[in-house]
């Protein structure tokens, strides 16, 4: 498929826990996702309408953007480790979307006794004098850390259900994705504390060629970038409104700075109250908080003489320009130096050219 023969294309995982946690993030994050039939698989996302949205498996999206038959996929950070191949072209521009956390993690039957972490599982080999089994969805990551390691071992590719596999016996012990533990629990499974070989959450990926060679791909991983980050910034933040008595607005703010917490981001929003009884100066002060200093926030403001202090969430929070943007136009080198990462889209144009 030649450059520019189709519309740009986002991949979303099409079954499994990250389907439905990846179309509410993108709705909560004002990317809303229209898909008139459930069993289609192309979409729609009204706020991006040169996009297509195609649904396909985990680990067929990595592939597919390490291809380029797609320009930018949602899916684990395990299946891109496992998949995203040598050729450099699976970008991750976002890695912390702060949903779909799991580990990749070593798993051993609860009667081996004598294994309670990776050392001790390498003295099992030796003492059995054979490599251990190990069955695994990840035949890449796994093998690599049981190499760096040292632990003698023969991977089991496998699908489905892997808990069993000790169990029925073609495998020693697993390496898959634990969530909270209790699937592994059920099955009579304990992963080992320093067994950990990889952490995961869902991140957004995308082409480098197809970012390189068409703008409007550029433009869009900007603008999905501008969404996302503006949502993840505002969940860890709320608008706090109160009326303050004061003689000026220079003297609150002075006040405000000598607190912890209702400084705000740049500093607050002051602006005068009409009040029913002349003499009297209040000011309406505006602040964003973050989340987990509201209470502190609140006591603040009533002990500089607040009240009526209203709290509303916030839906984005841009900033002026992303920084995972520039981080992005840095990796695809067309940004020189710190100095020039204020430049607009089209200066990457021009430095493409």
């Amino acid at each position: 498929m030649t450059i520019g023969s189709r519309r740009p294309r986002l991949a979303l995982p099409s079954s499994g826990r990250l389907e439905p946690q990846t179309l509410e993030f993108l709705g909560q994050a004002g990317l809303p996702i229209h898909k008139p039939n459930p069993r289609q698989y192309q979409a729609s996302i009204p706020a991006l309408p040169e996009l297509d949205v195609l649904f396909q498996r985990a680990g067929d999206i990595v592939i597919s953007v390490r291809q380029g038959s797609v320009d930018f996929g949602i899916t684990g950070l395990d299946t891109v480790e496992e998949k995203r191949g040598e050729n450099g072209e699976v970008l991750i521009l976002h890695d912390h979307l702060d949903f779909g956390h799991c580990a990749l993690t070593l798993a051993v039957p609860e009667e081996w006794h004598d294994v309670h972490d990776v050392p001790s599982l390498r003295q099992r080999a030796a003492r059995q004098a054979r490599p251990l089994r190990v069955a695994t969805k990840f035949p890449l990551l796994t093998g690599r850390f049981l190499s760096q390691h040292q632990v003698p071992h023969t991977l089991i590719a496998a699908e489905g259900t892997l808990e069993t596999a000790p169990y029925i016996g073609y495998a020693d012990l697993i390496s898959d994705l634990v969530s909270s533990g209790q699937t592994l629990r059920d099955n009579r499974l304990r992963p080992l504390p320093d067994g950990v070989i990889l952490t995961s959450e869902a991140v957004l990926i995308a082409n480098r060629h197809a970012l390189l060679a068409q703008p409007q791909v550029l433009e869009i991983g900007r603008r999905l970038l501008e969404y996302i980050e503006a949502h993840l910034r505002a969940r860890e933040n709320l608008l706090v409104i109160a009326n303050v008595r004061g003689e000026s607005p220079e003297a609150i703010a002075a006040r405000m700075f000598a607190q912890q917490a209702i400084g705000g981001l740049q500093g607050p929003t002051i602006s005068p109250v009409i009040v029913r009884q002349p003499g009297q100066l209040w000011f309406s002060v505006t602040i964003v908080v973050r989340r987990d200093q509201l209470t502190q926030a609140i006591a603040e403001l009533r002990s500089i003489g607040g009240s009526g202090i209203i709290v509303t969430p916030v839906t984005y929070i841009f900033e002026e320009e992303p920084p995972r943007y520039k981080a992005m136009l840095q990796a695809l080198g067309l940004m020189k130096t710190a100095q020039e990462a204020g430049r607009t889209p089209a200066y990457a144009e021009e430095r493409r050219r």
